[in-house]
């Protein structure tokens, strides 16, 4: 069989997604499984721009690609069956493996997990909200503190049987004012390791050059310039970011 051409080959439905908030949907293009959300889906909020959340998630994959270590899988703009929206590969998660969770707090491992938070369940259960301990994770908190997400939501990070973990549903990225809402806390005011600080610096470099370019039909000027900012804050700190402001720290619900 041919190789699909991903941009002007039929989109076709195959099922809808109805746990989402904004319309999703699943699809192929020839043999490829694609996530698909149409602009015409996307819910109005009251702090994003209507009608540019499918921008935002083609601007988080371009960031993700620039950093390289390939958080955001294909992420690109076309038409589809009900106009022009957001298309993704999609990616067959391992339901096995659980990068974040919530277990006992009297049960939080000694190594290989971080500590997020705590409380109380109905039943008066106290459980801890906790994540792996993984460059994989490590690297995603980092691009989620420069695309400033404001709904880094446990499932929406996907565990690959592999290892790797893909990130998904940045419709809500790039905000210029501090919005950033995650379940990935646990490293906070731990150092960036090398490799972290040196995939900041290429993207504050690309947004000089091909990234800066592409980003600009994608987000407004104001946005670019704070997703630089946001690079050199978090260079010059060195560590990763604690919860600050006036908002929730983590996003509702948690998963």
């Amino acid at each position: 069989m041919a190789t699909p051409d991903l941009l002007t080959d039929e989109l076709t439905l195959t099922g809808r997604i109805t746990t989402a908030s904004n319309a999703t949907f699943l699809g192929n293009i020839g043999d490829v499984e694609v996530v698909y959300k149409p602009i015409a889906g996307e819910s109005p909020l009251w702090d994003f721009p209507h009608g540019k959340l499918a921008h935002r998630e083609v601007a988080a994959y371009l960031v993700s690609q620039t950093l390289g270590w390939g958080i955001v899988p294909l992420t690109w703009l076309r038409d589809g069956p009900l106009g022009e929206g957001m298309v993704q590969l999609w990616q067959e998660q391992d339901p096995a493996q659980k990068p974040v969770n919530l277990i006992a707090a009297d049960q939080m491992p000694e190594t290989g997990w971080k500590h997020v938070l705590q409380g109380q369940d109905q039943d008066g259960r106290i459980l801890a909200l906790v994540h792996e301990d993984s460059p994989a994770l490590r690297h995603m908190a980092v691009f989620d503190d420069i695309v400033n997400n404001a709904d880094r939501k446990g499932d929406h990070i996907l565990a690959m049987a592999d290892g790797h973990r893909h990130g998904v549903d940045h419709g809500l990225t790039f905000h210029q004012d501090h919005k950033l809402r995650t379940v990935l806390w646990g490293w906070r005011g731990d150092a960036l390791t090398e490799d972290e600080e040196n995939g900041i610096d290429r993207v504050s470099e690309g947004l000089h050059g091909e990234l800066g370019r592409a980003l600009e039909s994608l987000l407004d000027a104001d946005e670019i310039v704070s997703l630089a900012a946001r690079c050199a804050r978090l260079r010059s700190a060195g560590q990763f970011p604690a919860p600050s402001g006036d908002m929730p720290a983590v996003p509702w619900p948690l998963f």
